[in-house]
């Protein structure tokens, strides 16, 4: 009796921990091939394909020398952003786009945060490149 309560429990412990929430650095397949047809402004959406694919030289060389980033709107290291979110984020699905296609909102996946809700906000400077975005968690 007691090694059956005691499996039961190493059973219960060993499925709580491989649970995708419970489980440390957990990674889902990334979604590259997604449809970005509502994206009509051609530097958003080079850019959002460029994010879903980690394409990070492309994604880079998108935006200013001086671009900076807010999430939800409080200052953010652009270039760790850049190298280290891209990798382990992406949208999920693109729902909605608005402002002449510079805003992107959609279900979106973070291996660190989970999934939520989120906007791209791309912003540009007279030389048509990206200088500001703004990211975090939206309410639609």
């Amino acid at each position: 009796m007691k090694t059956i309560k005691l499996f039961s429990i190493v059973l219960v412990m060993i499925c709580s921990l491989n649970a995708c929430g419970q489980q440390s650095g957990h990674q889902h397949k990334k979604i590259k091939n997604m449809d970005t047809s509502k994206i009509k402004n051609t530097t958003v959406k080079q850019a959002v394909e460029a994010f879903q694919a980690s394409d990070i030289e492309k994604w880079i060389s998108l935006f200013a020398k001086d671009a900076i980033l807010l999430d939800d709107s409080n200052p953010r290291n652009f270039k760790e952003f850049s190298t280290h979110a891209i990798t382990i984020e992406n949208f999920v699905s693109i729902d909605k786009v608005e402002d002449n296609g510079n805003s992107v909102y959609g279900a979106f996946h973070s291996d660190e945060y989970g999934d939520f809700k989120a906007y791209f906000k791309f912003h540009f400077n007279k030389e048509g490149k990206i200088n500001k975005l703004e990211i975090g968690q939206a309410e639609y």
